[in-house]
């Protein structure tokens, strides 16, 4: 069973989007299309997450957490 790290959440207005983060390395995410097409789950490589995102993955994680997280995503 992977162990997690921390769930993110980067919604913006009522669309839900969160980012999971493992030991093993891996990122799932969850989030909403619209309010019809919901809880749509994705695995994610970091190169596939814009600079943008994890520019608000990187200021929403808990601090304790930051350095592992920086680390998966590749972030500078």
């Amino acid at each position: 069973m992977k162990k997690e790290i921390c769930t993110i959440s980067v919604s913006s207005n009522w669309l839900g989007d969160e980012y999971t983060f493992y030991e093993d390395h891996t990122i799932k995410r969850v989030y909403d299309n619209h309010s019809l097409n919901s809880n749509k789950t994705e695995w994610l490589e970091p190169h596939q997450i814009s600079k943008q995102n994890k520019d608000k993955l990187i200021r929403e994680c808990p601090e304790e957490v930051k350095e592992q997280v920086m680390h998966i995503l590749d972030y500078p």
